[in-house]
């Protein structure tokens, strides 16, 4: 039995909460109204207007919970519920992807800094554990060396990504306030809301590092065989 394997547990453990808790708080929220009635893709463009940024799209993407900012094409993408919904719910995920836009606008540099690791993280991500795999079947501790380098990038990615989101959130319960979105009584729904997907990026840079502790320890073991 592989050992190691018990350091996802927790991992696992928080993936699994993280995921039941997004849904069921998203679903929660999404069945109360806001006063205001607006609904999620004025909320998107009212913001992204107020800052100047007319030539961001504000367009609606098929999915659930699949909305996000596109900074090639400029664009936020944001699912039916979030674009046509006037809920808490859709209020705070549109002005969420908003605040992307707003970062990317502004130079935000924990978002450039994430930008840059893109193409490292989709090449860890892709071919890593094959090559993991490969060094633990051959016994090659290079080889395994050579896939913890590149999921190591993997990692740097999650961790980074943590505070755009966390930014990202603060940035849209400010601009909720300050354009009249939502009444001070709601601001804890769409907190709620927004804690909730926060927690998921979370979980998966705690799966990540655990994961990464976990390659170290077989390739220390592998080494000393």
């Amino acid at each position: 039995m592989d050992f190691t394997l018990l350091l996802l547990i927790p991992a696992i453990i928080l993936s699994i909460y993280s995921q039941v808790k997004i849904t069921t708080t998203f679903n929660k929220y999404l069945k109360v109204a806001s006063a205001k009635g607006v609904n999620g893709a004025m909320v998107a463009q009212k913001i992204l207007a107020s800052n100047g940024m007319y030539d961001v799209k504000v367009e609606m993407t098929p999915g659930k919970l699949s909305d996000h900012y596109d900074p090639r094409s400029k664009t936020v993408r944001l699912s039916p519920e979030v674009y046509s919904g006037t809920s808490l719910a859709s209020l705070g995920v549109a002005a969420h992807e908003a605040g992307h836009a707003i970062q990317h606008n502004n130079g935000y540099f924990p978002l450039e800094l994430r930008s840059t690791f893109v193409p490292v993280a989709q090449i860890g991500s892709t071919l890593s554990f094959p090559i993991i795999i490969l060094g633990l079947i051959l016994g090659s501790p290079s080889f395994l060396n050579i896939g913890i380098y590149l999921f190591t990038a993997v990692v740097l990615f999650q961790i980074v990504t943590l505070p755009v989101e966390f930014n990202a959130s603060r940035r849209a319960i400010g601009q909720l306030q300050a354009h009249g979105f939502i009444a001070p009584q709601e601001v804890t729904g769409v907190q709620k809301v927004l804690k909730a997907a926060a927690l998921t990026y979370v979980a998966a840079a705690i799966a990540a590092i655990l994961n990464l502790v976990r390659l170290f320890i077989l390739s220390r073991i592998l080494g000393e065989e």
